[in-house]
């Protein structure tokens, strides 16, 4: 289910002008393995995220407040749309939103 949650998530990303450009050049099949660590690991593994660090990962991105809030939103969107529990969703959120200090790195 990590897999369909995450395919989701970039489907709507993608659909979103406000932050598809972030995600142009990247290679989004790695990007998608990362998210599904990433998920699997904050909802208790077995997997454990093996990504970079986030504050050096995403310092040139230029990353808004409004920006994150934009895909913050959309990962619970993805998560709703498959029926994550109550406590995995929320684990999954306040760790995203445990990040955003490293991850906004301009004002909007």
């Amino acid at each position: 289910m990590i897999t369909a949650v995450v395919d989701e998530f970039y489907d709507r990303i993608m659909a979103d002008e406000q932050v598809a450009d972030y995600f142009d050049d990247g290679d989004m099949q790695k990007q998608r393995a990362h998210q599904a660590q990433f998920i699997s690991s904050v909802t208790g593994g077995p997997v454990k995220y093996s990504g970079g660090e986030m504050k050096t990962i995403h310092a040139d991105m230029g990353i808004t407040p409004s920006d994150f809030q934009a895909i913050a939103t959309h990962f619970d969107g993805a998560l709703v749309e498959f029926d994550v529990n109550e406590d995995d969703r929320q684990a999954v959120l306040e760790e995203i939103a445990s990040s955003q200090e490293a991850i906004v790195t301009a004002a909007d």
